[in-house]
C-alpha cells in the first residue's frame, strides 16, 4: 500500500501541515521536530506526490534539461557538470536527447511542461526560436547554455565561440600553416566558430579553403569522411581545424589511413576539450570549454529564476584557452611539419 503524507504526519506525531513544511522548506519548524519527521519520510520511504504539488502551484524541484547529442563528451560532461550543481542545490534533472532535430524539440518540450517541471535548460544545437519565445512568453523559467539567443530577454552562459576559432585559425597561422581544413557542422556555435576563423585568415591575408563544406553530423566518422576529402584534393592542407574534438579524432585517423604522420605531416587542432582529446593519440590540441563551470553557472541561474531570487536576466559569456598537445607542429615550407 501506497504511503501518504498522513502516514508520515501519524507516525512523527505532528500535524500534516508540519509535514508539508518540512518537505517545502517552508515555515518555521525547530531542527528536533525536521529531524523526526525526515527520519520518518526515511523508514516509511514516503515519496511525495510531485505532479499534486505542482497543480497546487507548488515546485516539483524538477528541471527539464534538453540536450542536442549524449553521445557526444561534450555534451555528457555538461550534463554531468549541472546534474551534480543541481543536486547540491535540491533539484533533479530531466534529460532528453533531441538529436539536433524540432520534431524532437517541441516533442519533449510538450511532455515536460505536462510533467510540470521548474523550467528548462536548453543547450546549444537547439533552433526552434518560435519555441524559446513561448516559453518565456508563457513565464516559465529557462536558460541557455553552450549559446545565446540575443534576440529573447532570457538567461544565457555561452562561450565565445568566435574567439575560439580565432584562437584556432590564429594559433595555426603562428605556426606557418597557411592551407588549413574546417570541418564543421552547420549549428550555432560552428557557424560562430567558422566566423572568428575567417576573421583570423582575413587579417593575415590568408585565403579560405574552397574545399570547405558543412557536414550533416558531429562523429568521428564524418570527420573522418570530411577529412578525407581534404587530402584526396588537389590543394592538400599542411593542418587541419574541427569543430569539436570528435571530428578532430577522425581527421587524425584519416591522416593515418592516407600513410600521413600527425603532427610530422599534417597538424589538427580540435574543440572542446572533452575526454577524447586526452585518449586520442596523438593527444589532442584542443580549444578548451570550460565545461563544469559552464553546468554550474546555467544551473544557479535557472534554480535563481525558479525561486524568484533574480530580478534580471543575465548573461554570461566564457572564454575559450588553447590546449597544447601532440597533435600540431610548426610547419616548414617544403610541405612537412617540424619539431
Amino acid at each position: 500500500m501506497k504511503v501518504t503524507i498522513y502516514d508520515v504526519a501519524k507516525e512523527a506525531k505532528v500535524s500534516i501541515a508540519t509535514v508539508s513544511k518540512v518537505l517545502n522548506q517552508t515555515g518555521r519548524i525547530s531542527d528536533k521536530t525536521k529531524r523526526k519527521v525526515l527520519k520518518v519520510i526515511e523508514e516509511l520511504d514516503y515519496r511525495p506526490n510531485m505532479m499534486a504539488s505542482a497543480l497546487m502551484g507548488k515546485q516539483t524541484k524538477t528541471i527539464g534539461l534538453l540536450i542536442p547529442d549524449l553521445a557526444n563528451p561534450f555534451f555528457s560532461e555538461l550534463a554531468r557538470s549541472i546534474e551534480d550543481r543541481g543536486q547540491e542545490l535540491g533539484y533533479n534533472l530531466v534529460m532528453c536527447s533531441t538529436d539536433y532535430k524540432m520534431e524532437k524539440e517541441n516533442k519533449y518540450l510538450t511532455l515536460l511542461k505536462q510533467k510540470n517541471v521548474d523550467g528548462f535548460i536548453l543547450a546549444s544545437g537547439f533552433e526552434n526560436l518560435d519555441k524559446v519565445e513561448e516559453l518565456i512568453k508563457q513565464d516559465i523559467p529557462v536558460a541557455i547554455v553552450a549559446r545565446d539567443f540575443p534576440m529573447f530577454p532570457v538567461n544565457a552562459v555561452a562561450l565565445d565561440d568566435f574567439m575560439g576559432g580565432y584562437q584556432a585559425a590564429s594559433y595555426l597561422i603562428n605556426l606557418g600553416h597557411k592551407k588549413i581544413g574546417v570541418i564543421a557542422r552547420n549549428v550555432w556555435s560552428n557557424r560562430e566558430r567558422l566566423r572568428g576563423f575567417k576573421q583570423a585568415l582575413k587579417e593575415n591575408k590568408l585565403e579560405f579553403s574552397t574545399d570547405f563544406e558543412f557536414i550533416e553530423g558531429s562523429s568521428v566518422e564524418e570527420g573522418k569522411s570530411m577529412a578525407h576529402k581534404y587530402l584526396s584534393g588537389s590543394n592538400v592542407p599542411s593542418a587541419i581545424f574541427a569543430c569539436n574534438d570528435l571530428l578532430a579524432a577522425g581527421a587524425i585517423q584519416a591522416a593515418k589511413e592516407n600513410g600521413l604522420n600527425v603532427p610530422e605531416q599534417l597538424s589538427v587542432i580540435g574543440f572542446d576539450n572533452t575526454i577524447i582529446a586526452r585518449i586520442v593519440e596523438p593527444p589532442l590540441t584542443t580549444i578548451a570549454q570550460p565545461i563544469q563551470n559552464m553546468g554550474e553557472q546555467v544551473m544557479d541561474l535557472i534554480v535563481s529564476l525558479i525561486e524568484g531570487d533574480q530580478k534580471e536576466k543575465i548573461r554570461l559569456t566564457l572564454l575559450p584557452t588553447i590546449v597544447e598537445r601532440g597533435s600540431t607542429f610548426k610547419y616548414d615550407n617544403c610541405g612537412v611539419n617540424e619539431r
